[in-house]
Protein backbone atom coordinates (compact mmCIF):
# COMPACT_ATOMS: atom_id res chain seq x y z
CA UNK A 1 0.00 0.00 0.00
CA UNK A 2 1.45 3.38 -1.00
CA UNK A 3 0.62 6.37 1.09
CA UNK A 4 1.34 9.98 -0.45
CA UNK A 5 -1.55 11.39 0.96
CA UNK A 6 -0.83 13.79 4.18
CA UNK A 7 -4.58 13.61 4.29
CA UNK A 8 -4.38 9.49 5.15
CA UNK A 9 -1.30 10.25 7.25
CA UNK A 10 -3.28 12.76 9.51
CA UNK A 11 -6.32 10.44 9.27
CA UNK A 12 -3.88 7.71 11.05
CA UNK A 13 -2.52 9.99 13.24
CA UNK A 14 -5.97 10.79 14.38
CA UNK A 15 -6.83 6.84 15.09
CA UNK A 16 -3.50 6.35 17.36
CA UNK A 17 -4.53 9.74 19.12
CA UNK A 18 -7.90 7.61 19.60
CA UNK A 19 -6.43 4.79 20.45
CA UNK A 20 -4.28 6.21 23.10
CA UNK A 21 -6.92 8.32 24.49
CA UNK A 22 -8.88 4.70 24.76
CA UNK A 23 -6.71 2.05 25.70
CA UNK A 24 -6.30 3.51 29.50
CA UNK A 25 -9.48 2.88 29.80
CA UNK A 26 -8.93 -0.52 30.27
CA UNK A 27 -6.50 -0.31 33.19
CA UNK A 28 -10.13 0.86 35.06
CA UNK A 29 -8.82 4.67 35.51
CA UNK A 30 -6.57 3.35 38.51
CA UNK A 31 -3.49 5.67 38.56
CA UNK A 32 -1.40 3.31 39.94
CA UNK A 33 -1.75 0.36 37.15
CA UNK A 34 -1.50 3.26 34.27
CA UNK A 35 1.47 4.23 35.93
CA UNK A 36 2.70 0.24 35.93
CA UNK A 37 1.22 -0.93 32.28
CA UNK A 38 2.17 2.80 30.15
CA UNK A 39 -0.78 2.00 27.87
CA UNK A 40 -0.72 5.16 26.34
CA UNK A 41 2.78 5.01 25.20
CA UNK A 42 1.95 2.32 22.84
CA UNK A 43 0.22 3.74 20.42
CA UNK A 44 2.39 7.20 19.98
CA UNK A 45 5.40 4.89 19.55
CA UNK A 46 3.51 2.95 16.67
CA UNK A 47 2.87 6.22 14.97
CA UNK A 48 6.42 7.28 15.40
CA UNK A 49 7.43 3.94 13.46
CA UNK A 50 4.93 3.75 11.17
CA UNK A 51 4.30 7.63 9.96
CA UNK A 52 8.16 8.91 11.02
CA UNK A 53 8.77 11.68 13.17
CA UNK A 54 6.45 14.10 12.75
CA UNK A 55 3.28 12.52 13.25
CA UNK A 56 5.10 10.57 16.02
CA UNK A 57 5.78 13.73 17.55
CA UNK A 58 2.43 15.54 17.48
CA UNK A 59 0.58 12.37 18.77
CA UNK A 60 2.86 12.16 21.49
CA UNK A 61 2.37 16.13 22.61
CA UNK A 62 -1.53 15.83 21.85
CA UNK A 63 -2.41 12.68 23.42
CA UNK A 64 -2.10 13.35 27.21
CA UNK A 65 -3.32 17.09 26.90
CA UNK A 66 -6.35 15.70 25.25
CA UNK A 67 -6.90 12.89 27.67
CA UNK A 68 -6.63 14.93 30.47
CA UNK A 69 -9.08 17.75 28.83
CA UNK A 70 -11.55 15.14 28.39
CA UNK A 71 -11.34 12.54 31.29
CA UNK A 72 -9.17 14.46 33.81
CA UNK A 73 -6.00 11.95 34.16
CA UNK A 74 -3.64 12.67 33.71
CA UNK A 75 -4.08 15.31 36.27
CA UNK A 76 -3.24 18.76 34.72
CA UNK A 77 -0.07 20.24 34.82
CA UNK A 78 2.09 18.16 36.90
CA UNK A 79 1.75 15.27 35.18
CA UNK A 80 -0.08 15.92 32.02
CA UNK A 81 2.71 18.38 30.94
CA UNK A 82 5.63 16.33 31.72
CA UNK A 83 3.91 13.36 29.78
CA UNK A 84 3.27 15.36 26.76
CA UNK A 85 6.72 16.58 26.54
CA UNK A 86 8.25 12.27 27.02
CA UNK A 87 5.73 10.99 24.83
CA UNK A 88 6.70 13.86 21.88
CA UNK A 89 10.12 12.86 22.28
CA UNK A 90 9.09 9.06 21.79
CA UNK A 91 6.81 9.58 18.64
CA UNK A 92 10.02 11.60 17.88
CA UNK A 93 12.66 9.57 18.43
CA UNK A 94 10.87 6.30 17.24
CA UNK A 95 10.43 7.89 13.94
CA UNK A 96 13.66 9.55 13.33
CA UNK A 97 15.78 6.62 14.60
CA UNK A 98 13.78 3.92 12.68
CA UNK A 99 14.40 5.00 9.42
CA UNK A 100 18.45 6.28 10.48
CA UNK A 101 18.94 2.84 12.09
CA UNK A 102 17.37 0.90 8.61
CA UNK A 103 20.82 1.79 6.93
CA UNK A 104 23.05 0.40 9.13
CA UNK A 105 20.86 -2.64 11.08
CA UNK A 106 19.67 -5.52 8.08
CA UNK A 107 16.82 -6.45 10.17
CA UNK A 108 13.89 -5.12 10.70
CA UNK A 109 13.42 -6.29 14.36
CA UNK A 110 16.59 -5.62 15.40
CA UNK A 111 16.08 -1.89 13.96
CA UNK A 112 12.53 -1.68 16.21
CA UNK A 113 14.13 -3.22 18.99
CA UNK A 114 17.32 -1.04 19.12
CA UNK A 115 15.31 2.01 18.05
CA UNK A 116 12.38 1.29 20.69
CA UNK A 117 15.05 1.11 23.80
CA UNK A 118 16.88 4.44 22.40
CA UNK A 119 13.72 6.10 22.25
CA UNK A 120 12.10 5.23 25.47
CA UNK A 121 15.42 6.15 27.06
CA UNK A 122 15.19 9.66 25.21
CA UNK A 123 11.76 10.10 26.47
CA UNK A 124 12.29 9.54 29.73
CA UNK A 125 15.18 11.49 30.26
CA UNK A 126 12.82 14.57 28.16
CA UNK A 127 10.63 13.78 31.11
CA UNK A 128 13.21 14.00 33.81
CA UNK A 129 13.87 17.12 32.81
CA UNK A 130 10.43 18.78 32.64
CA UNK A 131 9.42 17.56 35.65
CA UNK A 132 12.99 18.83 37.35
CA UNK A 133 11.78 22.49 35.27
CA UNK A 134 8.32 21.51 37.91
CA UNK A 135 10.77 21.86 41.22
CA UNK A 136 10.61 25.65 40.39
CA UNK A 137 6.79 25.58 41.16
CA UNK A 138 6.82 24.15 44.54
CA UNK A 139 6.91 19.90 43.28
CA UNK A 140 9.95 18.22 44.14
CA UNK A 141 11.77 15.45 42.14
CA UNK A 142 14.92 13.92 42.49
CA UNK A 143 16.98 11.57 41.50
CA UNK A 144 14.91 8.54 43.07
CA UNK A 145 11.62 10.03 42.01
CA UNK A 146 13.20 9.84 38.37
CA UNK A 147 14.21 5.98 38.80
CA UNK A 148 11.12 4.77 40.41
CA UNK A 149 8.51 6.74 38.12
CA UNK A 150 10.79 5.96 35.24
CA UNK A 151 12.06 2.52 35.42
CA UNK A 152 11.52 0.69 38.95
CA UNK A 153 7.30 1.56 38.64
CA UNK A 154 6.80 1.07 34.84
CA UNK A 155 8.83 -2.21 34.53
CA UNK A 156 5.39 -3.91 33.19
CA UNK A 157 4.73 -1.87 30.83
CA UNK A 158 8.25 -1.89 29.15
CA UNK A 159 8.28 -5.42 29.60
CA UNK A 160 4.98 -4.90 27.56
CA UNK A 161 6.32 -2.46 25.40
CA UNK A 162 9.87 -4.28 24.27
CA UNK A 163 7.36 -7.64 23.65
CA UNK A 164 4.53 -6.33 21.44
CA UNK A 165 5.91 -2.96 19.84
CA UNK A 166 8.79 -4.47 17.75
CA UNK A 167 6.87 -7.50 16.27
CA UNK A 168 4.09 -5.16 15.53
CA UNK A 169 6.14 -2.87 13.76
CA UNK A 170 7.39 -6.14 11.54
CA UNK A 171 3.92 -6.85 10.57
CA UNK A 172 3.30 -3.88 9.61
CA UNK A 173 5.98 -3.40 7.49
CA UNK A 174 5.00 -7.10 6.04
CA UNK A 175 1.87 -5.26 5.52
CA UNK A 176 3.58 -2.39 3.70
CA UNK A 177 1.87 0.10 5.79
CA UNK A 178 5.20 1.88 7.16
CA UNK A 179 5.86 5.45 5.63
CA UNK A 180 9.39 6.19 4.65
CA UNK A 181 11.37 2.86 5.54
CA UNK A 182 13.49 1.14 3.28
CA UNK A 183 11.57 -0.86 0.55
CA UNK A 184 9.49 -3.80 1.24
CA UNK A 185 11.68 -7.06 0.68
CA UNK A 186 9.69 -9.82 1.37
Amino acid sequence: MKRKSAVLNIVLTAMFIAIGLVLPLATGQLKAIGNMLLPMHIPVMVCGFVLGWKYGLICGAVTPLLRTLIFGMPPFPYSAVPMAFELAAYGLAAGLLFRLFAKFIKSDYVNALVSLIASMLFGRVIWAVVKWVFVFFGKPFGLEAFIAGAFVDAWPGILIQLILIPALVVLLIKAGIVVGYRKKRY
